[in-house]
């Protein structure tokens, strides 16, 4: 007798008061469900907010529509799913799986603020092509690219983040200067 061990859904964390499920019932399709598994991830060390917490945010408040947390997540979900390309995200922006990933309650993008936008819940590539070529000492100042990664930061989020990978720190490390 053949054993079958097929649950009708899988539960994820919500989404706001939102329900995420996988199902296998031929609803609405995806390939990149995956991202669900690596969000699950993300919920429990929490990398995405560490990686926002080492960028400056230098926009004003009342015209931001997408938090830097936000766009961070977009094009890191996007290049694990195999969306390395940045105009891929021009299509991707209506991906309503990428914005339950990033965390977006209106996953549709019907509530956007410009009429141009509405269907479209996440940013543009032109929008993460700012983020990704930031200058950090010009951010304060610059028209456009107004979030600044610090380098320092960074390096110390991935250092501790290669220690945390272990059970017990490592009693030593070395690094090497390039």
């Amino acid at each position: 007798m053949k054993t079958e061990c097929k649950p009708k859904q899988f539960e994820f964390h919500a989404l706001g008061r939102r329900e995420v499920v996988g199902c296998f019932d031929g609803g609405r399709i995806t390939s990149d469900a995956g991202g669900l598994l690596l969000r699950e991830v993300d919920s429990r060390i929490g990398l995405m907010q560490r990686l926002t917490d080492c960028f400056v945010n230098y926009r004003n408040p009342g015209s931001v529509e997408h938090r830097v947390q936000t766009l961070l997540a977009q094009r890191i979900y996007g290049v694990a799913l195999g969306y390395e390309d940045l105009n891929d995200h021009d299509v991707l922006r209506s991906d309503s799986l990428l914005a339950t990933l990033v965390g977006k309650i209106d996953v549709t993008g019907q509530k956007r603020i410009r009429d141009r936008d509405k269907g479209h819940p996440l940013a543009s590539s032109s929008t993460l092509n700012r983020l990704e070529l930031n200058e950090p000492d010009n951010a304060a100042t610059s028209r456009y690219k107004r979030i600044a990664a610090d380098p320092r930061a960074l390096d110390e989020l991935l250092v501790d983040l290669f220690i945390e990978s272990y059970k017990k720190p490592p009693r030593e490390r070395r690094l090497r200067s390039a």
